[in-house]
């Protein structure tokens, strides 16, 4: 089972609303058929009343072995369905990697 799918399979845990998990890895400086860089959206009613740190908190609790182990990096965009609503059901772009650019 891939990196990507062991994260899709462990976050439904969460009962989201919605669940997107983006292999970003060929992003940024890692071989072509890397799994380590991760972008996670996540809706679940289960955020509700938590702050960011503590939404951010079951995500880590929830993929530990991950963490610890094949992802390098993980861009968590957590939100409420009211959260996700007042955006407009809109993905956050990533970032530019700024960084681990090969050497010419």
């Amino acid at each position: 089972m891939s990196i990507q799918a062991r994260i899709e399979d462990k976050l439904q845990s969460l009962d989201p609303d919605y669940l997107s998990v983006e292999n970003e890895s060929h992003m940024h400086n890692v071989p072509a058929d890397s799994e380590t860089h991760f972008k996670v959206t996540l809706v679940s009613e289960r955020f509700s009343g938590l702050m960011p740190v503590k939404r951010h908190q079951q995500i880590y609790a929830a993929l530990a072995d991950e963490l610890a182990g094949p992802v390098h990096a993980l861009a968590l965009h957590l939100y409420t369905p009211e959260e996700w609503q007042a955006r407009g059901a809109n993905r956050p772009d990533s970032p530019h990697c700024r960084g681990g650019g090969a050497a010419s």
